[in-house]
């Protein structure tokens, strides 16, 4: 199964495939494609794929910066309260919504893999959301549920940190406080999505310093993905390169008493079946 990511190395960004001992660039082969964003609307990744296998390393491991995968997507819509415990965490005694909450952040809100998350000097409360994150490939508005899983092209992880105060700086609206720059984080890499088994009851875990503090499956979801693809493409085009973030578990940091927020010297962990790991430090701004 070949993984594709984004990468700097002195001071360039550049694409590849992932190998067992580094990267396998490949950005300069493609000159028409200068993001992954741009080779998955032309349906390259078999192409690319085929090259990939006939090259050698050219990054080993050490010697590059991980980058989120689609460094350039168009949208980046998250998923809010999608699996039954996490509704049950906001104690107002309603049942699971018929639709499900919804917000969007911005490309540079997120690193990659192995890069530190950012807080900043006006909050301590940095927190952590383990989620998986779906690459839309094919292009659709309207697009019925029963065929929403073939618009996917990939499948990255997603630390979706968010900034808890600023969250409710307003009556109704979360955008501040999931936007910080470099406050959460993408990757490692994209997986392709070839089978619906991929995604519809895999587990999910975050770890932070190696202790479990959330976990589920994807079987769970209030909201599975083929259903946010169907309500998302009714009010706005899906297009090649917009990233879905699905939605988390319980057991964020805020959740517990008193609230566990990241501090410098942390490690936080996502993994899925499938999929991998994707860890982060955190750091000071």
């Amino acid at each position: 199964m070949m993984r594709l990511a984004t990468f700097t190395s002195e001071g360039r960004q550049m694409w590849g495939a992932v190998a067992e001992t580094g990267m396998i660039a490949l950005s300069d082969n493609f000159p028409q494609w200068p993001t992954l964003r741009w080779m998955i609307s032309a349906r390259g990744w078999k192409i690319v794929s085929a090259l990939a296998e006939m090259l050698p390393v050219t990054h080993p491991f050490g010697t590059f910066r991980w980058d989120i995968p689609v460094p350039d997507p168009e949208k980046i819509i998250c998923v809010g309260v999608n699996f039954p415990d996490r509704n049950a965490e906001y104690k107002d005694g309603q049942e699971a919504p018929p639709n499900m909450s919804l917000f969007p952040r911005f490309p540079r809100s997120f690193v990659g893999h192995e890069v530190p998350l950012t807080r900043p000097p006006e909050s301590p409360q940095l927190d952590y959301e383990g989620e998986i994150a779906v690459v839309i490939g094919k292009a659709g508005r309207r697009i019925p549920e029963a065929q929403a899983l073939d618009h996917i092209v990939g499948l990255t992880l997603c630390n979706e940190g968010t900034i808890r105060d600023w969250v409710r700086h307003a009556k109704f609206n979360v955008t501040q406080g999931k936007n910080w720059d470099g406050s959460g984080a993408m990757g490692p890499w994209l997986v392709p999505f070839e089978s619906p088994s991929q995604i519809v009851d895999v587990a999910l875990e975050t770890r932070v310093n190696g202790e479990t503090r959330q976990q589920d499956r994807t079987g769970r979801m209030l909201f599975p993905v083929a259903r946010q693809i169907a309500y998302l493409s009714t009010f706005t085009t899906l297009v090649p390169g917009d990233i879905i973030v699905t939605g988390t578990p319980t057991g964020a940091g805020a959740r517990f008493d008193p609230p566990k927020w990241l501090v410098p010297g942390d490690v936080i962990e996502v993994t899925a079946e499938g999929i991998g790991t994707l860890r982060n430090g955190v750091r000071d701004e």
